[in-house]
C-alpha cells in the first residue's frame, strides 16, 4: 500500500479553491473524497471558499450590523445549498483531476458502505415482504 501524503497548508488552501494537487497527493485526494467524513470535508472546503466573500459583504453592505449579518447569513445558506446540491459531482471532479478514472470515487464509497446497505435491505425485506 502506498503512503498517503497530505498537502501542505498552502497547497490545501489552493485545493479548496479548486486547484489541482501534485501527483504525490493523488492517494490523499481519493481519501479526501471517499473517507467516512467526506461530506464534512466538503463542508469545510465550502466554508473556506465562502468565508472571504462573507467577510467582504459584511464590510461593504451599508446599514445596521444585524441587517448586514442577516444578509451574509442568507448568502452563506444559499452558497452551502448549491455546494451540497453538487456534492457528488464535486467529489468526482476532484478525483478525476487527481488522475482517477471517472466514477472511481463513487465506486470506492459504494464498496465501503455495501455491507451496511445490504443489512438495511435485509431488514426492509424482512419487515415489509
Amino acid at each position: 500500500m502506498t503512503e498517503i501524503r497530505r498537502p501542505g497548508p498552502l497547497r490545501w488552501l489552493a485545493y479548496a479553491f479548486g486547484a489541482g494537487l501534485p501527483a504525490r497527493n493523488r492517494d490523499w485526494v481519493l481519501h479526501d473524497v471517499t473517507c467516512r467524513t467526506w461530506a464534512l470535508r466538503h463542508f469545510g472546503r465550502a466554508a473556506v471558499q465562502l468565508a472571504p466573500f462573507a467577510v467582504a459583504l459584511y464590510v461593504v453592505i451599508p446599514g445596521e450590523s444585524w441587517v448586514r449579518a442577516m444578509a451574509v447569513i442568507g448568502g452563506l445558506l444559499i452558497g452551502f445549498f448549491y455546494s451540497f446540491a453538487y456534492l457528488n459531482e464535486s467529489a468526482e471532479h476532484r478525483a478525476m483531476k487527481a488522475g482517477w478514472p471517472q466514477g472511481h470515487a463513487a465506486l470506492v464509497r459504494s464498496e465501503a458502505t455495501a455491507d451496511d446497505r445490504s443489512a438495511a435491505q435485509a431488514r426492509y425485506d424482512e419487515r415489509w415482504r
